[in-house]
């Protein structure tokens, strides 16, 4: 269903901030599916005709969500590549475990399977964020550069690693599998530390190297036994 070109309320109204605000709270406690005129306007504590005033149709009140989260999202994504400018390997591989293990994506992501124009919402923020990202990468390696001797990445690659990893171990630890999921996860940032290894790296005189804690462990799946 496209969204209907009719008059609608204005998009900096608090009243349709407010809607969204109960959008993204019914998501979250019950799923897309429980987001209908009716139940929305009651959450809100309005009528249903006000709601359907500022969101013509279910497609509207999805979208906007979709793009209030995803403003959210990529300002978030760029402050914390403006404070870790040297460091963009890791913050964008912490910045992708918070947004793959966020609830509310989730549901994005389950919606976008059953209608059209919310799976092209979603794809259009992500051709953003992997803007944003490769022009990060960019800036700290060069357009051109291809990194790590043995795998030869080109930065697209390494950004497609880099957000789909954490999204691909999220989502099989979701539904209970888990197999290799902390050696995956461990391997890739002793790759990360070889092509920028950090101050807190210590290297042996075997070379071998031991990692530092990260922010991301606190989504990251734990070695078997824990």
């Amino acid at each position: 269903m496209a969204s209907s070109t009719r008059r609608v309320g204005a998009e900096t109204s608090k009243t349709r901030d407010t809607l969204l605000n109960c959008v993204e709270q019914m998501m979250l406690a019950e799923g897309y599916a429980s987001v209908t005129y009716r139940a929305l306007a009651a959450k809100a504590g309005v009528t249903p005709s006000l709601v359907q005033y500022y969101f013509p149709t279910l497609d509207d009140i999805f979208i906007a969500a979709i793009r209030r989260y995803s403003e959210r999202n990529i300002a978030q994504l760029n402050k914390v590549l403006a404070e870790r400018a040297d460091d963009p390997l890791r913050a964008l591989w912490e910045y992708s475990w918070d947004e793959a293990t966020g609830a509310l994506m989730t549901e994005f992501m389950a919606l976008g399977n059953h209608r059209k124009n919310i799976r092209s919402e979603i794809a259009s923020a992500t051709r953003k964020v992997r803007k944003i990202q490769l022009d990060a990468l960019s800036a700290k390696f060069g357009k051109d550069a291809r990194l790590g001797a043995e795998f030869d990445l080109s930065l697209p690659a390494l950004q497609l690693l880099l957000s789909g990893l954490p999204k691909l171990l999220n989502l099989e630890a979701g539904v209970g599998v888990k197999t290799a999921h902390h050696e995956m996860a461990a391997a890739f940032e002793r790759y990360m530390d070889a092509l920028q290894p950090t101050a807190g790296t210590a290297e042996t005189k075997t070379g071998a190297k031991s990692t530092p804690q990260r922010k991301s462990a606190a989504h990251r799946p734990k070695s078997p036994g824990h």
